[in-house]
């Protein structure tokens, strides 16, 4: 099969790779479409010690089962291989397994023609379902728990609460679009890079650049850093109104200080959210099918074999997408 392959820092080569052999309880799916996640970039500057090369990237990925149970199965996957023995598989917080694997990161992932993969990490979707909307499912889920976990730490209902959201990427977009199909009151983005912003801007969504313009302070009830940089943090706490709650998903870092004062004397909550659990998944395949986070004319598609090039205009932020969707076939 072709595959895209991560050989070395900064270095994708596109070439020929061996076929996957499912294992017993694996399927073997044609990808049909998959994104390019932050995560993937970060691996590409050599920044992420689990992701060791040679290894193909990617883990949002749509496609058909073409062996296993179920062939002909249109799907999506959680990426994350859990055990389904330990307390958090256990207790429906299956994301923090104690003992997960993922695709893409502990074992070959989707920038590739087929991917082999546990059958019970497979998510049916709609026959006629648009395999690069589907693409989207995995980081419109990490936005639909975040989402989710924000509601559960306020005190009060979305309809009533304000909400600032840091990074204009696809998890950031996706994140803004979930918050407004949820009934936020208001909505701000935070975007530095101006393409991103008029991307944002044509979802309708008001933006200001964080390098021009600091939000005043007690902007909002809700935050969602969807960065992960120390400036990030620095700007979501600062931006929390009292008793708010700042939401923390990007990971481009762990540098830096919190100002712990102003979270204590603010009583603010601190929340990091990792992943997703199948039925957010689900729910979000779902919310893409049916339009409820609009049209997603912002995705870009490029074929596998541009993916190199794909990851150095998004590095160098060249492209006004918030997601480059490449597709194998």
């Amino acid at each position: 099969m072709k595959a895209l392959v991560y050989t070395a820092p900064v270095t994708l080569e596109y070439r020929e790779e061996p076929d996957p052999v499912p294992a017993a309880g694996e399927a073997l799916v044609r990808i049909d479409a998959v994104g390019i996640c932050g995560s993937d970039m970060h691996a590409w500057h050599g920044h992420d010690p689990r992701r060791v090369p040679p290894l193909i990237l990617g883990h949002e990925a749509a496609g058909e089962v073409v062996s296993g149970s179920g062939i002909g199965r249109r799907v999506t996957m959680n990426p994350l291989i859990i055990c389904g023995r330990c307390v958090y598989c256990l207790t429906g917080r299956s994301n923090l397994c104690e003992n997960r694997t993922m695709i893409g990161m502990t074992r070959p992932g989707a920038y590739a023609q087929f991917v082999s993969i546990p059958e019970h990490c497979l998510v049916d979707l709609p026959a006629d379902m648009n395999p690069s909307d589907a693409a989207l499912t995995e980081p419109t889920a990490t936005a639909w728990h975040a989402v989710d976990l924000a509601e559960r730490a306020c005190r009060r209902s979305l309809a009533e609460c304000d909400a600032l959201v840091i990074g204009g990427g696809a998890v950031g977009l996706l994140t803004a679009l979930v918050l407004r199909a949820r009934g936020i009151r208001t909505l701000v983005l935070a975007e530095t890079n101006p393409l991103r912003r008029a991307t944002a801007q044509d979802e309708r969504i008001h933006c200001f650049d964080p390098t021009e313009a600091a939000p005043e302070e007690r902007l909002a009830d809700v935050v969602f850093d969807c960065v992960g940089s120390a400036r990030t943090r620095q700007l979501a706490i600062h931006a929390a109104r009292p008793g708010g709650v700042v939401v923390h998903i990007g990971l481009q870092d762990s540098s830096g200080e919190l100002d712990v004062r102003k979270i204590t004397l603010s009583e603010l909550s601190f929340l990091g959210v990792y992943t997703y659990t199948t039925a957010d998944l689900r729910a979000s395949a779902d919310a893409l099918y049916r339009g409820v986070l609009g049209d997603l004319k912002w995705i870009e598609r490029r074929p596998l074999d541009e993916g190199p090039a794909a990851f150095q205009d998004l590095d160098a932020g060249r492209s006004a997408a918030a997601k480059i969707v490449l597709l194998p076939q």
